[in-house]
């Protein structure tokens, strides 16, 4: 297939809400419409607490809705079949399980946005990878092509002072106060029950701990951070990417992690990042700076913490452009040409 030629690109996702995922297939899916044609199935019931990811898709990128529990893959055979794309962009297990089962005529790809945790994976054409981990253990028996990805990345434009300043006030912060964020779901995996352990003992007072986000931990996590005025939990917020910059610093204490948008939208920001060296926090403070503690080490994190907020790092801004959503798209689609190439050979 030449390269200028449009693809029929089709991405299934049966994930609901809008969160790292999601906002990494919606931004992939509006580059991609610009010049290929491009569909997202989702499911029925895609929304979640109000949010979901056909809000954030440009209104060339056609939606289609399955049933969400029952016949769902009969429901995804028939509108792949209608729909005849060139390749097939799974996102998440359970996409990855049914477009597997149905076994489509088009080339099939999956995002690891986990790790191969199911035999439906070894069933793709192609994996791509986020995270050199990913990649390091893919499994052997697995006899498709392999992309290693640059976690795409839209810059966001810079703040005037007074923008910075106007933001710090919304979020009742005063003057001399160190602002540090920790953005993401409420889940165990995030571990911010070890970040709030680390920083409940600290005696700073110009320090402020903003949680944002929403998930299932929520009142568990308040229930610990209880008796500290410090520790303030904003909820979900879309202008985060905005809010990076009138931070003072970023926690990313994860105990499992592929590779974290927040740390590459903040580092965007200029944002100076403390993290764990679960998986691809550690490939990120590698490639672009920053501080790693072991997973799970709230001593460590506590002292991380503390030197930091003696002497607040310097805002610093790394070279992200191979992230960029342009470049990384454009890698991406040279990996679905060759997946495409790849199986009309093993076909002819």
């Amino acid at each position: 297939m030449p390269e200028n030629t449009a693809l029929n690109i089709v991405h299934v996702i049966l994930s609901r809400g809008f969160a790292g995922s999601e906002r990494s297939t919606s931004e992939s899916c509006n580059q991609q419409c610009k010049t290929h044609q491009v569909t997202v199935i989702v499911r029925r019931d895609h929304r979640r607490r109000g949010a979901s990811i056909v809000d954030h898709l440009d209104p060339r990128v056609k939606v289609i809705e399955v049933r969400a529990r029952w016949f769902t893959q009969a429901a995804l055979a028939s509108a792949l079949e209608t729909l005849k794309p060139d390749i097939i962009h799974c996102h998440l297990r359970r996409s990855t399980r049914l477009v597997a089962k149905i076994r489509p005529a088009a080339a099939c790809v999956s995002t690891l946005h986990i790790e191969v945790n199911g035999p439906h994976f070894m069933h793709m054409d192609g994996l791509i990878c986020n995270a050199r981990w990913q990649v390091d253990k893919m499994p052997n028996e697995f006899k498709g092509l392999v992309h290693k990805a640059a976690n795409s990345l839209i810059p966001h434009r810079r703040l005037s002072d007074e923008e910075r300043k106007s933001l710090r006030e919304a979020l009742q912060l005063l003057p001399g106060q160190i602002a540090i964020g920790a953005v993401g779901r409420y889940h165990p995996s995030k571990g911010w029950d070890t970040l709030i352990e680390a920083f409940k003992p600290i005696q700073a007072p110009q320090a402020v701990l903003l949680f944002f986000g929403s998930g299932s931990q929520e009142q568990t996590l308040k229930e610990q951070a209880e008796g500290d005025a410090r520790i303030r939990f904003v909820g979900y917020r879309s202008d985060i990417k905005a809010i990076y910059q009138a931070l003072d610093l970023l926690v990313c204490p994860s105990r499992y992690e592929p590779l974290p948008r927040v740390m590459l939208e903040a580092m965007d920001a200029g944002l100076p990042v403390i993290a764990s060296d679960a998986g691809g926090c550690k490939e990120l403070i590698d490639d672009y700076g920053g501080v790693c503690v072991p997973v799970d080490n709230s001593e460590a994190l506590r002292a991380a913490l503390e030197e930091a907020l003696v002497r607040v790092p310097p805002r610093h801004y790394p070279d992200l452009s191979a992230h960029y959503i342009e470049n990384a798209n454009e890698a991406m689609v040279g990996f679905y040409r060759d997946v495409i190439a790849r199986r009309t050979q093993s076909r002819a």
